[in-house]
């Protein structure tokens, strides 16, 4: 297994928008969605999502805070794709200046009132572990 520096591992993921935000249900089941980085997608470590409150995401990330991500670049038959997995610990956060913050326009046609949409959440999730897979690579990053 090699080792290489998050930057490194940044630049593979360059331009992936999806990921897949897997949480602990409260039956203690793994909950999968696809969530849009909202065009935010220089990796540093910490991933930004938009939810609304009702969303089960964010009930089971009420109760259990350790979440996993996981990215794909295309591969086709003749280029090397890029996977990651991600393991951390996701937050919530309801401050309107963070909204801001990670805020795009493509998000107006999810999100009919901008940030100042009823019952938005940010979740916010923060790497504790990274393994990736390029090609032949395999490898993890320390955080």
């Amino acid at each position: 297994m090699s080792k290489r520096a998050l930057a490194e591992i940044a630049k593979d993921m360059a331009g992936i928008d999806i990921a897949i935000l897997s949480t602990h249900t409260e039956s203690g089941e793994i909950a999968n969605r696809p969530m849009s980085n909202n065009g935010d997608v220089t990796y540093d470590g910490t991933s930004y999502y938009f939810s609304y409150e009702q969303a089960r995401a964010v009930s089971d990330i009420q109760r259990n805070p350790k979440v996993a991500l996981g990215f794909s670049s295309e591969a086709g038959l003749l280029s090397k794709g890029t996977y990651v997995a991600v393991e951390g610990e996701a937050q919530l956060i309801r401050d309107k200046d963070a909204f801001k913050r990670h805020w795009t326009s493509d998000l107006d046609k999810w999100f009919d009132n901008g940030v100042d949409t009823a019952g938005i959440v940010l979740i916010k999730v923060t790497a504790k572990r990274v393994t990736y897979w390029k090609g032949s690579e395999v490898g993890e990053v320390e955080i």
